[in-house]
């Protein structure tokens, strides 16, 4: 059984009141900006599935105590499988922007990572596992199991040049785990609402099922 994610973006429209006075409400649900299932990116993120490869930004920190009503709501339609919801949490836009992204995993990452060629020759990291079919012919892996861990049969560091691309066991970046192709509609609201409201006024909250 999988993981998934569900939530809203919260904001405070009133930020210039006394804090005992501000209001959260929700600015717009979560799967209308994100519907995948990382585990690299909920580790990273919440600690969920994936612990060991980052220290998570907000683990567990279950829903605030000012949670918007609608949010509360929303959480009244998934009663019927509440045995099945856990790991609430949340985090401010603050919080992500002071995250260091170019923090290194603990260890080696189990999917091989593909890198493109950019303008300047240097190599920008296209996603892990993505073109499995030519990593096999690279790699000579006919087992399906080892070849979707390679990073757990060849040393990290082991390279296969294809030209323009390349294929690198190694570890994962922060960011990488947490990829601007999958999480950058949400930062994109997050920011445009930090624009208006503060970045403390702005915050993700979650919870998973599964």
């Amino acid at each position: 059984m999988g993981t998934d994610i569900h939530g809203f973006i919260e904001c405070r429209w009133d930020r210039w009141l006394d804090e005992d006075d501000r209001t959260w409400f929700d600015a717009i649900n979560l799967m209308h900006l994100y519907n995948g299932r990382s585990y690299t990116a909920f580790g990273s993120l919440f600690g969920v599935r994936d612990t060991t490869s980052f220290r998570p930004l907000a683990a567990h920190r279950g829903l605030p105590h000012d949670v918007s009503k609608e949010v509360q709501e929303d959480l009244t339609g998934f009663e019927p499988w509440r045995d099945e919801l856990h790991s609430e949490s949340w985090i401010t836009w603050a919080e992500l922007t002071a995250a260091y992204w170019d923090e290194v995993a603990s260890k080696v990452d189990s999917c091989v990572h593909e890198y493109h060629r950019s303008s300047d020759g240097s190599w920008t990291m296209h996603g892990r596992n993505t073109d499995l079919t030519r990593f096999a012919e690279l790699s000579g892996l006919t087992d399906r199991r080892q070849l979707y861990c390679a990073g757990n049969v060849f040393p990290e560091g082991t390279e296969w040049p294809d030209g323009d691309r390349l294929f690198r066991v190694g570890r994962l970046r922060r960011k990488d785990a947490v990829p601007d192709s999958e999480w950058g509609a949400v930062w994109s609201v997050m920011r445009t609402l930090a624009n208006l409201h503060g970045e403390d006024g702005v915050r993700l909250v979650v919870w998973f099922d599964g």
